[in-house]
């Protein structure tokens, strides 16, 4: 499995990026997959989630200002995000379970990308 991000970079605050996340060598149908972001000195956590059906989850945070779509034949998943605030600077991870039920704690999701840095100032 391999997990390639891309669409990261420096914005001003109020501004847009829209991620992407492209997933190959899945096997597994309709896995749960989500976006995750980490801070220097922080723990990894929870952004938004997409059950294979199309359930999303998202923490409140960005509630109202992130958005969490997916190309499901292509496992292709994206994360628009609009009104950016530089708390929102992060790594941002992109990551799948194979398995059943998509959680929330990053120890329940086997593949990750490499990131991406997302900087707003």
């Amino acid at each position: 499995v391999q997990l390639v991000e891309s669409g990261g970079g420096s914005v001003q605050a109020e501004g847009s990026l829209r991620l992407s996340c492209v997933a190959s060598g899945i096997t597994y149908k309709g896995p749960c997959m989500g976006w995750f972001r980490q801070q220097p000195g922080k723990e990894r956590e929870l952004v938004a989630t997409m059950e294979g059906y199309g359930r999303t989850l998202y923490v409140d945070s960005v509630k109202g200002r992130f958005t969490i779509t997916r190309e499901k034949d292509k496992n292709i998943l994206y994360l628009q995000m609009n009104n950016l605030k530089p708390g929102d600077t992060a790594m941002y991870y992109c990551a799948v379970r194979l398995n059943s039920g998509c959680p929330i704690r990053p120890s329940d999701f086997s593949e990750w990308g490499q990131g991406t840095q997302v900087t707003v100032s």
